[in-house]
């Protein structure tokens, strides 16, 4: 199928179309479901360890970097039963400071790369940029597809793109941005979602955060139905990252549902799922002190990031 554009563009236009209100509907309907008491400390938790806790402006200084890392780590101190987040995810510049403190911990340093968040470079600077956030110690590179190619239909082009950039991370595993606010259509989003797990992803993931629609429980719903399918059809699994608009624990948990009512228990686990955020651990800490105390602490209880 990757032999021609007309061949890729054949696969991904013979997808079945994607039927919006009923993919609404269902996201809506899965959002209604409510978990309490001891499933819900579990939510909770779960949520806090699918965090790729995130740091992307232009402002970022390597003490700020140190100190989402710190936080990381040990997002309550005072309670070290608060599991650690996934990750901390930066910029490329900023990989080798997360790597170092966060060496000897679980806590993988995700880099942003590809001439993030437009994706306008050539592929030389978008596979040096990869190479150079590996080297300086990244576990897990997170990739922009070109929108403009894709929107296109030069689908070749994408695919071809999404495996150099596989290639140059190594051993990194690879998360490829399709950035759904751009996409403009849920037929877009599934034909992406099919076009970088056949090149090769190991995440498909929804947004940068950087533009006015980002992750949805619809878009992301379409993409676990993806992910689902292409595991039925391959047998290889590809884990799921919706990022940006995810602030609170009530949206976390709605994404949880759609996990567990989609694909299963085996994507609970943030091997297979994160949650690109940065103000959502804050919530997800005060609700966690809700329910061991019996009261809300208050957004001053929590470090500001």
């Amino acid at each position: 199928m990757t032999a021609s554009d007309s061949t890729l563009r054949r696969f991904l236009h013979g997808l079945p179309g994607v039927d919006a209100v009923g993919l609404e509907a269902r996201a809506a309907s899965l959002g209604t479901r409510s978990i309490k008491t001891t499933a819900k400390a579990y939510a909770i938790d779960l949520a806090i360890s699918m965090i790729d806790l995130t740091t992307l402006e232009g402002a970022d200084t390597p003490g700020k970097v140190r100190a989402l890392a710190a936080k990381a780590l040990r997002p309550d101190p005072t309670d070290r039963t608060t599991p650690a987040t996934a990750a901390v995810c930066v910029y490329p510049d900023m990989a080798e400071t997360a790597a170092a403190a966060l060496a000897g911990s679980d806590v993988k340093v995700a880099s942003v790369a590809t001439a993030f968040p437009a994706g306008r470079a050539s592929l030389a600077v978008k596979l040096a940029d990869t190479r150079d956030a590996v080297a300086a110690g990244a576990d897990e590179i997170d990739m922009v597809i070109d929108r403009g190619a894709f929107l296109a239909g030069h689908y070749l082009k994408v695919y071809e793109e999404i495996r150099a950039v596989k290639e140059a991370a190594g051993a990194a595993r690879l998360k490829v941005i399709f950035e759904t606010g751009e996409l403009s259509t849920y037929d877009n989003i599934r034909r992406a979602s099919w076009l970088g797990m056949i090149a090769g992803a190991d995440f498909i993931k929804t947004s940068t955060g950087k533009v006015g629609v980002n992750a949805t429980p619809a878009n992301t719903l379409l993409m676990l139905e993806a992910v689902r399918d292409f595991r039925a059809q391959t047998g290889v699994q590809i884990g799921v990252k919706p990022a940006g608009g995810i602030r609170t624990s009530k949206d976390a948990v709605k994404f949880l549902v759609l996990v567990n009512e989609t694909v299963g228990e085996d994507w609970l686990d943030n091997h297979w799922f994160r949650f690109g955020a940065s103000s959502l651990l804050n919530d997800l800490l005060m609700q966690r002190q809700k329910l061991s105390t019996g009261r809300y602490s208050g957004p001053d209880y929590v470090t500001v990031d």
